[in-house]
């Protein structure tokens, strides 16, 4: 067994960053020593990022025909047309979500609300929201919330429900992933052990006080949930934009949401199927059930429940796609400096996700039962992931132009002098699979969000700001992440900053 006390648990810790530091690094003292290699290293990269680029376009453009074709689809008619003995009665499923809150102010809160009673296609007294808020957050201010849902909504959905998580339980950290575990548990010996609803006809989806659901959304997931003979070892993930409040944010944060945008739709059709459920997801309540729910001291808890009920079913847990895009906002602030603060710590918070490194391999080791090459590749893509995400832009920009100006000899041979031109080419192309990329981003788009040459003229501005974008709000949050767990330091929870629109 490998205890997160161990040295080697700790040796596995150091991975992401020590990956990172030597990657960024190699340019600069490998230009002296193997500059060869240097050079080799960045146009095998390059080509590895022409590769993902256009797969990623492609599959994009695939997603994109999906998504209008689920749109349009009436997912309880196709559920009557379809249905078959071995499916799960739909009038038996039912739909639990778990909306945490922190002190966000009642309109932010209400976004979620909203869009869950403007669920079509399905009887919304199928649908049991809870409100799980915190305790630090003061008597005051989550009463307040209470008295105004309680009166406004507790006759739409089958129930409503809030829990209150208290601060400082032993073994957690303050955050979303033990605020949910505690409303789900709270959930579960009120109705669920009460006999109320078997346990086995329930969903269970995590989402923040700002998601917008796509109207067909749990009518797709009954239908998913109805007809997978595998229910019970699923996730269902839906595209994520921050199509809600994206023209009113600073341009660096709408560059990374445009781009992150329609990489998501990517992301949830990988041919290898390692794509992993992130933000919001939907699951079986079964499935989060058997191993105890969320970890209450880990804050990354989208990945990490994942790798939690994949070792938990002996590698049987997947995560399949629904493509009825899911809303929500991206990290705004008091002012312009505020935003990209809130968008730094937001990513800060994301990449401490490289804690499901060490995790994952841990268990790998633990769970022989399940086949060699479906744990490695599972902690391949953990890796991988994170190794990208500190180290790409490096690799892009300084291991293209390095070596060669800080060994002038290297630039009389011929992969020295190729090297910047064969990037420069290289480069040059994955302009087009981005360009694709911003297309169906603005297609995509609420029709709001596209009103006015002004925002027209906005997005197409921005553009080249991308590598300042880029370093400044997703590489070097992620480098501080990894850094930081490489050196054995912590991290606290932050809330990002969320206002209506």
């Amino acid at each position: 067994m490998t205890s997160k006390d161990s040295k080697l648990y700790r040796l596995f810790e150091m991975i992401p960053g020590i990956l990172a530091w030597f990657t960024i690094s190699f340019p600069i003292w490998g230009a002296f020593l193997v500059p060869r290699f240097v050079a080799y290293f960045v146009i095998a990269f390059l080509v590895y990022w022409l590769y993902q680029s256009f797969k990623s376009s492609i599959l994009a453009v695939i997603g994109y025909q999906k998504i209008q074709t689920s749109l349009k689809t009436n997912w309880q008619e196709k559920l009557a047309a379809d249905f078959k003995p071995n499916w799960l009665n739909p009038k038996d499923i039912h739909h639990v979500i778990i909306i945490s809150s922190y002190k966000e102010p009642i309109d932010v809160i209400e976004m979620a609300f909203t869009s869950l009673s403007n669920q079509v296609d399905i009887d919304k007294k199928h649908l049991h929201l809870v409100l799980g808020q915190e305790a630090r957050a003061g008597q005051e201010n989550n009463q307040k919330t209470i008295d105004y849902f309680q009166a406004k909504y507790q006759h739409i959905f089958g129930s409503l429900t809030f829990t209150e998580h208290p601060a400082g339980l032993p073994g957690e950290t303050a955050g979303k992933h033990s605020n949910e575990a505690f409303a789900a548990k709270y959930f579960k010996s009120k109705y669920i052990n009460s006999k109320k609803f078997d346990i086995r006809n329930l969903t269970l989806t995590s989402c923040d006080v700002d998601t917008i659901f796509n109207p067909k959304y749990f009518s797709g997931l009954t239908y998913q949930f109805s007809k997978n003979p595998d229910r019970y070892y699923r996730f269902w993930q839906s595209p994520i934009f921050w199509h809600h409040n994206i023209n009113s944010v600073p341009a660096p944060i709408r560059i990374i949401g445009t781009a992150g945008n329609v990489i998501h739709i990517s992301n949830i059709q990988e041919p290898d199927g390692l794509f992993f459920n992130y933000s919001c997801y939907s699951s079986s309540y079964q499935l989060i059930d058997s191993v105890g729910y969320w970890d209450g001291d880990v804050i990354p808890e989208d990945w990490h429940i994942f790798l939690q009920t994949f070792f938990g079913s002996g590698g049987r847990t997947m995560v399949e796609p629904i493509f009825l895009p899911t809303i929500v906002d991206a990290p705004d602030g008091k002012n312009y400096f505020d935003a990209l603060k809130n968008r730094y710590q937001q990513c800060v918070r994301h990449a401490w996700g490289a804690t499901d490194i060490p995790y994952a391999i841990s268990q790998a080791i633990n769970h022989p039962e399940i086949p060699l090459v479906r744990r490695v590749l599972r902690v391949y893509k953990l890796i991988q992931t994170h190794f990208i995400w500190s180290s790409n832009w490096f690799i892009l920009t300084l291991g293209t132009s390095l070596p060669v100006i800080l060994n002038p000899q290297f630039f009389q041979t011929t992969i020295g002098f190729n090297l910047p031109r064969i990037s420069n080419i290289i480069l040059t192309i994955c302009l087009l699979p981005l360009f694709v990329l911003i297309v169906l981003d603005w297609k995509l788009r609420p029709a709001s969000q596209k009103k006015g040459l002004g925002n027209i003229l906005r997005n197409i501005l921005q553009w080249p700001l991308m590598p300042i974008a880029t370093l400044a709000l997703s590489v070097l949050p992620g480098l501080q992440s990894h850094t930081r767990l490489m050196l054995g330091k912590g991290l606290d929870y932050k809330t990002t900053q969320k206002k209506a629109v």
